[in-house]
């Protein structure tokens, strides 16, 4: 089954906009853990403008399901970081330090060999490392011969064209492509960006062997009104349904 890893970032920046500590992050974390999630994932970034390097450092020893740190290796904070804390899984994304958000995956044509060294480093330590990448089957191949373990395919253009759609007519087929080629080259395959109830069950009846999906901002919006403890369980069985495609 789909493993749900929920990401925190958005708890932590609300955390940051006052000096008080809450909502803790950690323990929304927990939380989270206790109502179903499978794992959580962060993304710091060096202005620590929401994840800070100490909440990573207390979730690592504090959860009891898995951590998965994103970020970019290319940048000496994250390496710094992730060798420190250890976590479960490293996903390596292409993002700019000042970047809003992750918004593409890795040239792999350009960058691949730049990243076979910090691939290796991971892996030594015991990381699982997963790549974030755009759906195209080559870069599935790519991540393969890089020895990723697995990639995290980036999902806003499908979740763009299905809400436009409330189908996936259309939406799956470079997505379909990429995770066959994944499966085939031995990776497991991750999905997140802009997955929410409505899109998720449709994305997972096409990509019926995802590994994991990462969420965050839509989880945590969708709980300011339904509660945390129903969100996570309504995310959870969106997974575990088999919607219509």
């Amino acid at each position: 089954m789909t493993r749900l890893s929920v990401n925190v970032n958005k708890i932590a920046l609300l955390r940051n906009s006052r000096d008080h500590g809450v909502p803790d992050p950690v323990q929304f974390a927990l939380d989270c853990e206790r109502f179903g999630a499978d794992g959580i994932t962060v993304h710091p970034r060096p202005d620590a403008r929401h994840i800070r390097p100490d909440d990573v450092r207390a979730l690592r020893h504090s959860l009891s399901t898995e951590l998965n740190v994103e970020g970019n290796p290319l940048e000496s904070y994250y390496m710094d970081l992730v060798l420190e804390v250890r976590p479960a899984q490293a996903t390596l994304v292409p993002d700019h330090p000042l970047q809003r958000t992750s918004d593409h995956g890795w040239d792999l044509e350009k960058d691949g060999e730049r990243l076979r060294p910090i691939i290796a480093e991971l892996k030594a330590a015991g990381i699982r490392v997963s790549l974030f990448i755009d759906p195209n089957p080559r870069y599935a191949e790519q991540a393969a011969e890089l020895g990723a373990q697995a990639v995290e395919l980036y999902t806003e253009d499908f979740a763009r064209c299905y809400d436009s759609k409330n189908s996936t007519e259309g939406c799956t087929e470079p997505y379909e492509a990429t995770y066959r080629r994944a499966l085939d080259g031995g990776l497991l395959v991750n999905a997140g960006h802009d997955l929410n109830l409505s899109n998720l069950s449709a994305l997972n009846a096409r990509l019926p062997l995802l590994h994991e999906v990462s969420i965050g901002h839509a989880l945590v919006a969708d709980a300011l009104y339904l509660g945390l403890e129903n969100t996570v369980r309504l995310y959870r069985h969106a997974l575990h349904s088999n919607a219509p495609a």
